[in-house]
């Protein structure tokens, strides 16, 4: 359960409105996910909120495909439950198959498990990872 209300459509402000009709708009969904209605209790929060999403998940030098991958990592790292499904969902919508879902969350797993051996043992840095002098 939230530990805040959620808004609904028809109980949000104006402001709150147009961010919801701009993520229905942009993501070509008829609804609001609880994330976003739970955001929108601090309208500055949640508009801010979307306009980064908007900006960092937008193509660029990495696919769409490969950044909600790259979400869904992080989520399930971090133990967002929320995060963890809703990307995995982007992510399929997009073209990630169970395959490559399995395949990422090895390599997850691994990147986990190598990163706690090497910061239990204070392995020192290679100088030939270090980027060089400019």
């Amino acid at each position: 359960m939230a530990l805040v209300r959620l808004i609904e459509y028809g109980d949000a402000v104006p402001e709150v409105k147009a961010v919801y009709d701009d993520i229905m708009r942009t993501r070509g969904v008829d609804w609001i996910n609880n994330f976003w209605k739970a955001l929108a209790n601090d309208p500055a929060l949640l508009v801010r909120t979307w306009q980064n999403v908007k900006q960092v998940m937008a193509p660029g030098a990495l696919d769409p495909l490969v950044k909600e991958m790259v979400y869904v990592a992080v989520s399930a790292t971090n133990g967002c439950e929320y995060c963890t499904h809703s990307h995995t969902a982007a992510a399929r919508k997009k073209g990630m198959s169970d395959a490559m879902l399995m395949e990422l969350m090895a390599v997850v797993g691994l990147a986990n498990e190598t990163n706690r051996l090497a910061n239990g043992l204070r392995v020192d840095v290679d100088e030939a990872f270090k980027p060089k002098s400019q």
